[in-house]
């Protein structure tokens, strides 16, 4: 287990769900957390309420100068944690550019501006933990997926090239796939969702791949192989079993 007493971490995306519980997770060990999302009201609420030392930065990630303003406030950190994310279902026959947009914008670009904004000085240092949040539907197109699945896996890329640039440094990079997780997010969903997750079960799994030196982590575990594997089926076989019925 690392040593998390009196590290700074910045952690984007935790006025709810998993980014709330992961913030408590960090909290509770003795890490400082910089909390940041749009809503103050929500930020200050969850800082009165973390049992360790906390404060927060809202931000809009959509903004890069708003993202950089906020890096520069935050100060010399030890981690970033990035969560923001937006999610609607949407079918190709059903396309909605401005959700789609959204979803680019914050899932995968508010990631890259927000790592960006710290990366220089991590590098200057050789000294850092990027920790980036990826999704089981970021491995191979989904139906009623548009959007969500590509800025996912846009994401999911970006950590797979950070990692290579960087796996020799002192810089730890890490990409972590969550499943279904209980969140207004999922509420959205019409369908099963198996294997569905509260955002503090997830958290528990989050945390504990943070607290150890591996690259990647897809969960649950049993619910991940599907994802995987599914990487390796010829595309006639892929569509013909997820295509849309």
């Amino acid at each position: 287990m690392k040593d998390w007493q009196g590290k700074r971490y910045w952690i984007v995306g935790a006025s709810e769900g998993l980014g709330r519980a992961v913030a408590f997770a960090l909290s509770r060990v003795g890490t400082e957390v910089i909390v940041s999302a749009r809503s103050e009201d929500r930020l200050k609420e969850l800082v009165a309420e973390l049992p360790g030392k906390a404060s927060y930065i809202t931000v809009d990630v959509t903004d890069r100068a708003a993202v950089e303003a906020a890096a520069k406030e935050a100060g010399e950190l030890d981690g970033v944690v990035y969560l923001a994310g937006v999610y609607w279902p949407m079918k190709a026959s059903e396309w909605d550019n401005e959700k789609a947009d959204l979803m680019g914008e914050i899932n995968y670009l508010g990631a890259s501006r927000v790592v960006g904004a710290v990366i220089d000085d991590m590098i200057k240092r050789d000294q850092g933990h990027i920790v980036l949040t990826g999704s089981l539907s970021g491995f191979r197109g989904l139906p009623g997926a548009i959007g969500y699945s590509a800025s996912k896996a846009g994401l999911m890329a970006l950590a797979e090239s950070m990692q290579a640039d960087l796996h020799k440094s002192n810089i730890q990079v890490q990409v972590i796939n969550p499943g279904f997780i209980k969140t207004r997010l999922t509420d959205k969903n019409d369908f099963n969702m198996p294997f569905i997750m509260s955002p503090e079960d997830a958290a528990r799994e989050f945390f504990d791949h943070m607290n150890g030196d591996g690259f990647k982590k897809s969960f649950p575990m049993v619910f991940s192989w599907v994802f995987r594997l599914s990487q390796f089926m010829p595309d006639w076989m892929y569509y013909r079993l997820f295509g849309a019925r």
